[in-house]
C-alpha cells in the first residue's frame, strides 16, 4: 500500500506538472512516456469532461509508476481524500506583549551587553573639535 501512495502522489504531482508544461509551450523539453500521456489526455477530452479525462490519465500515469516502483500484481485503488470543508483557519495579528524594561545604573533604560551606550552629541561635537584643532595645529 506504501507503493501505491507514493505512485499515486507522483502521478498526480507529475500529470499538474506536464499539464502546465504542455500550456507553457514546454511540450517538447518533455520525456516521450509523458507526452504519450498528455496525448491520451488530449484524446480523452474529446469524448468526456476535463475532470473525468484528467482522473483517467492520472489513473493511468498510476498503473505504469506502479508498475515500475516494484508494485506486484495490479495497482490497487488507491483513492484521494476528500477534501473537508476548509473553515477561516486565519490568525488575527497580534502585537506580542512589551516586555518590561529592567531599571540600571542609568535610570530606567538598561543596556544588555550586545548593546553600546550612546554617545552624547556633545562628547562627539568636542572629539571632532579636539582632532581639528590638533590637526591644524600639526600643519603649522
Amino acid at each position: 500500500m506504501l507503493i501505491a501512495r507514493r505512485a499515486d502522489t507522483r502521478a498526480r504531482a507529475d500529470f499538474a506538472t506536464w499539464k502546465m508544461m504542455a500550456k507553457l509551450n514546454g511540450l517538447s523539453a518533455l520525456p516521450p512516456d509523458a507526452q504519450g500521456f498528455l496525448a491520451t489526455y488530449k484524446n480523452l477530452l474529446d469524448q468526456m469532461s476535463e475532470a473525468e479525462a484528467t482522473e483517467a490519465t492520472i489513473a493511468a500515469v498510476y498503473k505504469a509508476y506502479y508498475a515500475e516502483m516494484g508494485g506486484a500484481g495490479t495497482a490497487p485503488d488507491v483513492r484521494p481524500r476528500t477534501a473537508e470543508p476548509v473553515t477561516d483557519n486565519v490568525t488575527a495579528f497580534r502585537r506580542p506583549s512589551p516586555k518590561p524594561k529592567k531599571a540600571g545604573r542609568f535610570g530606567a533604560t538598561a543596556f544588555s551587553g550586545t548593546q553600546k551606550r550612546p554617545l552624547p552629541v556633545a562628547l562627539i561635537f568636542a572629539c571632532l573639535v579636539v582632532v581639528y584643532v590638533a590637526i591644524r595645529y600639526y600643519w603649522r
